[in-house]
């Protein structure tokens, strides 16, 4: 009975601040550290499973990759999120291809329901102008604390998103199931050829917690669309936790606009990111080795 007692003096207190909130101008800076989790059982050299210690010398080397820091600069309608650069760790880095494709920061206006981001592919920018895709957040009667904040649980479920890299992977696995079958080559599955075959999951739940007491509906990456800002966030593969919120501060809070590259729908973006995953796959998967290994001309993003 104390407990519930407690629970609604503790919903009455944070009903009261955001009223109040509300009625004022909220601005703000949150930073979020993100960690994502790569699956190394399925990766394999020569139809061998990697060593133990091979792997963690790739997680170790993607560590800079899978491991960063950003920034989410807000107001109470705007918000932009971007990430820190840092300097990389000698023999550290985003792998092969890590230089070539840059994700920009994210800016969304819940007023006029605009979404923009740069992105960087192999030295061509694409603007990505698109409406705000909230998710339909389902709110579960589930509460914590994070940092001086009481956080509350929604749930939501997406398809799983392809960048570049899954989709040149996905790519080159149908590249060479191709030549096998192609060559009379392909065998018999085993047992565990038969489990790797399953098909890969196409949606995933998303979990996140937000706080009523920061009235502002944003929060890290392309999420946000909740009663309060997101101060953490669970994916299949990748946890994004604010670690630090500084409230109506005394400096001028700017909200960047990308404005830069070629005007391309989210739908325009990923034709263009599967057209260039097969370019890349068949140039570094071996399925196009007689045009000069990845060497010849560059495709739409030659020049």
């Amino acid at each position: 009975m104390v407990f519930k007692n407690t629970r609604c003096v503790m919903m009455l207190l944070i009903s009261f601040f955001a009223i109040t909130t509300y009625a004022q101008e909220i601005k703000g800076v949150a930073t979020y550290q993100t960690k994502t989790t790569i699956d190394m059982s399925r990766f394999s050299r020569d139809g061998q499973q990697m060593s133990e210690q091979r792997k963690k010398q790739i997680m170790e080397r993607m560590k800079n990759f899978l491991e960063k820091e950003f920034t989410l600069t807000f107001t109470k309608t705007e918000s932009f999120y971007k990430e820190e650069e840092k300097l990389a760790t000698p023999g550290q880095g985003g792998g092969r291809f890590g230089g070539g494709f840059t994700q920009g920061g994210i800016y969304k206006n819940t007023d006029q329901n605009d979404y923009a981001q740069e992105n960087n592919m192999f030295g061509k920018v694409f603007l990505i102008k698109d409406t705000i895709n909230n998710l339909e957040w389902e709110l579960v009667k589930e509460s914590k604390m994070i940092g001086q904040y009481p956080v509350f649980k929604a749930v939501a479920t997406r398809d799983i998103e392809q960048n570049l890299f899954s989709r040149m992977g996905r790519r080159a696995r149908d590249a060479q199931k191709a030549r096998e079958k192609e060559n009379d080559t392909l065998k018999t599955a085993s047992k565990e050829d038969e489990i790797a075959e399953k098909p890969e999951p196409k949606t995933e739940t998303i979990t996140a917690w937000y706080t009523p007491m920061i009235p502002a509906s944003h929060g890290p990456d392309q999420f946000g669309g909740l009663p309060g800002l997101i101060l953490e966030l669970n994916t299949n593969n990748t946890t994004m936790l604010c670690t630090k919120v500084v409230l109506n501060p005394k400096e001028e809070i700017k909200i960047e606009v990308p404005e830069k590259g070629k005007k391309v729908t989210r739908e325009e973006y990923q034709k263009i990111v599967d057209e260039k995953a097969k370019e890349m796959a068949e140039r570094y998967g071996g399925g196009n080795r007689r045009q000069g290994g990845g060497r010849g001309r560059g495709g739409r993003f030659g020049g």
